[in-house]
């Protein structure tokens, strides 16, 4: 399967619209956003975990990144409530279960098989910094070479200069509404903009995204 596959194409996708999808296993369901590849595929998905639903352990070859943004998802590592981030390095393997159900949001097999630290955050109760220009907040949660990952938080108002990503980005719109020359993005927008795209951001009644850039080059499409 090919949905949204191509990286050099600026992709936008209201979540909201999308149906659940069952999964081969029962009691998971999904979303698709992005996938090149069929069930082992680099992808990008909102899971759905009915309650007490046991999966099967695996593996993962190139890595995940997922949030939690309801419920309680568990391995045999730990239990993540909602609003935390993990970050499972390529080569991992764990057993997920949920007690009372749980969504996440969650990205596979797109890391870089150098990134091998397993990172997990609570951003509830992580610290939070000043962004570079007022209204801004941000909270890091993972960074290898040129690819950061971070939650931004927009106070009602806040305009962001015109920039060009290099290495593109990637949001998934979290609360409230992201804005550029482009468009309005409610919550549960998925914005993807390439490599050396440019645009200025600015959300008028404020808005939480999740944020990934520098992870698509020039070179991630043969």
């Amino acid at each position: 399967m090919k949905l949204h596959a191509d990286l050099s194409i600026r992709a936008v996708v209201q979540t909201a619209l999308l149906p659940w999808v069952d999964s081969p296993v029962n009691g998971v369901q999904r979303k698709l956003i992005e996938r090149d590849g069929e069930e082992v595929a680099r992808a990008t998905s909102l899971v759905r975990y009915a309650a007490g639903m046991q999966f099967f352990s695996h593996d993962h070859e190139l890595g995940e990144e997922f949030l939690v943004l309801e419920g309680d998802f568990n391995d045999e590592y730990g239990s993540y409530g909602p609003g935390t981030y993990v970050k499972n390095p390529p080569g991992s393997r764990h057993t997920p279960y949920t007690v009372n159900g749980c969504t996440i949001l969650v990205k596979l097999r797109h890391m870089d098989k150098r990134d091998l630290i397993r990172t997990v955050i609570d951003t509830t109760t992580a610290a939070w910094h000043a962004g570079t220009v007022p209204g801004l907040s941000v909270l890091p949660l993972s960074e290898f070479e040129t690819t950061h990952t971070a939650l931004v938080r927009w106070a009602p108002g806040t305009q962001f200069k015109p920039h060009r990503h290099f290495g593109g980005e990637e949001i998934f719109v979290l609360e409230g509404v992201f804005q550029d020359e482009s468009g309005d993005y409610p919550a549960g927008t998925w914005i993807r903009s390439p490599h050396l795209s440019t645009h200025t951001p600015y959300s008028e009644q404020g808005c939480l995204i999740l944020v990934k850039i520098g992870h698509l080059s020039a070179t991630d499409n043969p």
